[in-house]
């Protein structure tokens, strides 16, 4: 699907608080741009925002940042929070928004700083010579352990089986363990007591498409 370009997204993203815009600001000083300690969980490619927000709201003893690299797709995420503002309903305060490359988190995050990062619904790249660039490959998982904690998990949800055949193949191979795995998310009771359907799950699992899921760690 082709990005619709938002004119004036770039400008209003770059004047907007919420959202970290340079390394400096970020790295190494998560805990004073919250206001507190408690425990970082990112979403890689948040699209419009619905499942960060929903999970913010959930658990505002934790703090959410949403990456994206699109400003106008972040854009919209913004514009989902101003509207709650203005229509009286509750807004999180434990969330930040940061418009880069998943390739650059190590520059906003040193190794430790997020506990959780969320993968879902991401570009499945079909093409064999774009392996590369999937989130879920090896190479990104290494990226990604860069800034995890110790004990720190990642969590993937998708309706595309090649691509989560793919991503179980590189687990291993990769140095992680597989903590859960379900090739059938929603047919799962007790995984569904917890879990935040995005845009995407919604509109998929309507079709009756199957939600695959896994939860990894170093």
């Amino acid at each position: 699907m082709r990005l619709r370009n938002i004119p004036g997204a770039r400008e209003v993203v770059a004047a907007d608080p919420r959202c970290i815009h340079t390394p400096e600001e970020a790295k190494g000083n998560w805990k004073n741009i919250f206001g507190n300690d408690h425990p970082i969980n990112a979403e890689v490619g948040m699209g419009k925002g619905r499942f960060i927000v929903d999970m913010a709201l959930k658990h505002p003893d934790q703090n959410y940042v949403g990456i994206e690299m699109y400003e106008s797709v972040l854009i919209r995420a913004l514009q989902k929070l101003d509207r709650r503002h203005k229509d009286g309903e509750p807004v999180p305060e434990n969330l930040r928004f940061i418009r880069m490359d998943a390739r650059d988190m190590d520059l906003y995050f040193e190794k430790g700083e997020v506990d959780r990062i969320y993968l879902n619904f991401s570009d499945p790249w079909p093409k064999d010579r774009h392996a590369k660039r999937r989130l879920e490959s090896r190479q990104f998982l290494a990226r990604f352990d860069m800034v995890l904690a110790p004990e720190g998990t990642i969590e993937f949800k998708t309706d595309n089986v090649d691509l989560f055949d793919f991503a179980l193949g590189e687990i291993e191979p990769a140095g992680w363990k597989l903590d859960y795995s379900t090739r059938d998310l929603h047919a799962d009771a007790e995984a569904m007591k917890d879990n935040v359907m995005t845009e995407y799950e919604e509109k998929f699992s309507a079709k009756g498409n199957k939600i695959y899921k896994y939860i990894i760690h170093r």
